[in-house]
Parts: structure tokens; C-alpha cells; sequence
């Protein structure tokens, strides 16, 4: 892919996809750390004078309806204040944007756009036509075939991949293709379903294979343990069966339970094969935790994506909270992403610990599992064409 730092943008119009899909409450950004993921970005292109477009979704609006609610206005006045600098809101960008070198501006939530979500190709030549350079540099929507973010790249002038799409490709291609072993990946989340694919794919690549959440459960039951009512999946016993025959994945000696799923339920630490018929297994207990840091501090490699227990609730975030220490201690280089491992990290103030935190989810998940991403295809494909 050509990159950002390799072309000449002075003077330029620059439209770029940034992911600035952030938490708002009450009108005010409540976690601003995808903004400030993107911004080493717009401070470059801004001190390169170049005219700055940037361009976003919010939330999920129904497209040709915008809502306040699923306004950037917020975003806008965070950028205001981070780069020190009015950062206009843009809303009928599509007609054309007046912005000069030196400026930035917001546009619109893109989801406001009808065609977006269906990479219509008019709406992706509207976008296209209002810069000299298009800027992909949103990972996290970079699995998405959409206007914004695939559409565009293929009508734009000129496409370049942003420093912060280039960073996030590398840190995980340091994992998967080239880790320092032994490489462990700790996969946590609600169903096997959701992530079998990740699981089988990166099941070859590693050394060790921690899961927790519903996951863990499935594969607790499919090796013949009882789960009482735990979340877990009794149509892929097989599946989990086939995983647990590789002999990588550690299985838990100790899980904390409780008689529902709330902050309140008392919790309760019990072996694996005295789980009850009521009983909801929550967390992984204080031997399986001693046990999976223990494997943490021989590896050389980590990539993390998902709690092993149900960290938002005090008595059962334990398990998490001393899984996501151990990988901040060790002296393996680290990748995390997803939102609720992102959430962990900043729970337990362990962010300094973690070498890489990836901004995507979903295209995390899909980039492990070793699919093609939309955007990252497209951005290769507009290299080779002017190579």
C-alpha cells in the first residue's frame, strides 16, 4: 500500500477516514481513545498545510434520517480542544466543503449518507470527488466493504493508507507471521460460534490457547464437566471437542459461580467437576488464574481478544483482572483488541503493560482469522495499478 508519509500532501485537500466512533453521554465524548489514536494523523496532515476533510460514523443511524443523537457535534469539540484549534462540523459535506490549508474539518456522520452501508458507487464518487488525496486510516471499519471506506478508494484521485491503518497491520502481522515464541493467544467472548473461525485459524499458528467466557464453558462441557446453567453451546460439543484434542488449549481447574447472572449474586469458588445444576460459572478461580499467568510469563508473543470472566461485575472480575496483569508484567510483546478487552485494560490500569492496543474489533477479529479486509485489498490494489 503507499502510504501517507510517502507523498507530498502540501497544499493538498485531504479526505480522511478516521474511526471516531466513540461513547457519548450527554453530549460529552466519555472515552476519547480512538481519538486519540487517530490524531498523530491529523496532526501530520495539518502541519503539512494541507486542507483536512475528515470523515467518521457514530453509532448506528438509519441512513437519510439524521439524528442529534448520532451527531460527531461532540467529537468535533474534543478535536477542538486536543489539537488546539477550531474543528468545524460539517453537515451537507457532499455538496462540496470549504476548507483551507491548515484546517480541519469534521464531516458529518457518514451514516447519515444513504448508500453508505451498500458501497454505492455514486455516493463513493461524491465522496471521491471532493479531495485530491483520500487517507484510509480507519482499521475498525476496514472489514467493511462500505462507501466510506472501500467505495471511495477506488474513485479518489490518489488513496493512501494512514499511519494509524499501517501501525495496526503491523503490529499484528508482527504476531502472526513473524512472533517471538512461544505464542499464546487468549481468546475470550460469549459463543463459540462468534469466534470459531478465529479459533481455528490461529489454533495451528500458536503455542497456547487460553479461552474464557462462554467459550471456556463449551469446551468445559464438551470434555465432560458440568456447567449448571452457564452460558455455553450444546450444538458445537464436537467443535469444542476438536479443539481441546489439540493439546494447546489449557483447560480450568477452578471457576467462581453464582445462582444468576448479576452484580449481586454472592460468589462462590468451586472445582470444575462440582459445578451444580444451578450454579453460573462467571469467572475462572484463583488456581486456574495462578495457572494461565504462569504460561503468560514463558511466552514471547501475546495477542489478546476477550475477558475470561464477567470483569463488569466486582465479584467476578478476579480471573480477568489477574489475566490482564500477568500479560502487563511480562516481558512478551503484546497485542490487545476488542472492546471489551480495551475496557479491562483501562479497569485495571494496565495500559502501560500492553505493547500494542489494536482500535478494531470486528476487523481484529477478522484480519486473526486470516480473512481479506475490504479496505486494506483496495488500498493494494490502487498500488499496483499506478506502480
Amino acid at each position: 500500500m503507499h502510504s501517507l508519509h510517502n507523498i507530498d500532501i502540501s497544499g493538498k485537500r485531504l479526505l480522511i477516514r478516521e474511526d471516531l466512533n466513540v461513547p457519548v453521554s450527554n453530549g460529552q465524548v466519555t472515552s476519547d481513545a480512538r481519538i486519540l489514536a487517530a490524531l498523530p494523523t491529523l496532526q501530520y496532515a495539518l502541519e503539512q498545510q494541507a486542507a483536512v476533510m475528515v470523515m467518521s460514523h457514530l453509532g448506528r443511524p438509519a441512513e437519510g434520517h439524521p439524528e442529534p443523537s448520532y451527531s460527531l457535534a461532540p467529537v468535533a469539540q474534543r478535536l477542538s480542544e486536543l489539537l488546539g484549534q477550531t474543528v468545524r462540523l460539517v453537515s451537507n459535506w457532499l455538496d462540496g466543503v470549504n476548507v483551507s490549508p491548515g484546517e480541519l474539518v469534521l464531516c458529518e456522520n457518514v451514516r447519515f449518507c444513504v448508500g453508505e452501508k451498500v458501497n454505492d458507487p455514486e455516493l463513493a464518487r461524491q465522496m471521491a470527488d471532493l479531495c485530491d488525496v483520500f487517507v484510509m486510516d480507519a482499521f475498525g471499519t476496514a472489514h467493511r466493504a462500505q462507501a466510506s471506506t472501500e467505495g471511495v478508494i477506488h474513485a479518489a484521485p490518489a488513496a493512501v493508507a494512514g499511519p494509524l491503518l499501517s501501525a495496526e497491520l503491523d503490529a499484528l502481522s508482527k504476531v502472526l507471521r513473524d512472533p517471538q515464541r512461544p505464542l499464546l493467544a487468549v481468546i475470550g467472548g460469549s459463543k463459540v460460534s462468534t469466534k470459531l473461525g478465529v479459533l481455528h485459524n490461529i489454533l495451528p499458528q500458536v503455542d497456547h490457547l487460553i479461552v474464557g467466557g462462554g467459550i471456556a464453558n463449551t469446551l468445559l462441557a464438551a470434555a465432560g464437566y458440568p456447567v449448571g446453567q452457564s452460558l455455553h453451546e450444546p450444538d458445537l460439543l464436537d467443535a469444542a471437542a476438536e479443539l481441546i484434542a489439540s493439546g494447546k488449549i489449557p483447560m480450568p481447574k477452578d471457576v467462581v459461580v453464582g445462582s444468576s447472572f448479576s452484580a449481586d449474586t454472592p460468589a462462590t469458588i468451586k472445582p470444575v467437576d462440582q459445578v451444580g445444576d444451578d450454579d453460573m460459572i462467571l469467572d475462572i478461580g484463583p488456581q486456574t488464574a495462578a495457572d494461565y499467568a504462569g504460561i503468560v510469563q514463558t511466552c514471547g508473543t501475546i495477542l489478546w481478544n476477550g475477558p475470561v470472566g464477567v470483569f463488569e461485575f466486582p465479584a467476578f472480575a478476579e480471573g480477568t483482572r489477574a489475566l490482564s496483569r500477568a500479560i502487563a508484567d511480562s516481558s512478551a510483546y503484546s497485542v490487545a483488541g476488542g472492546g471489551d478487552t480495551l475496557a479491562a485494560i483501562n479497569q485495571f490500569d494496565v495500559a502501560d503493560g500492553i505493547s500494542y492496543q489494536s482500535t478494531g474489533g470486528g476487523a481484529f477479529l477478522e484480519y486473526v482469522e486470516g480473512k481479506t479486509l475490504p479496505a486494506v485489498a483496495a488500498l493494494e490494489a490502487r498500488s499496483r495499478s499506478v506502480a
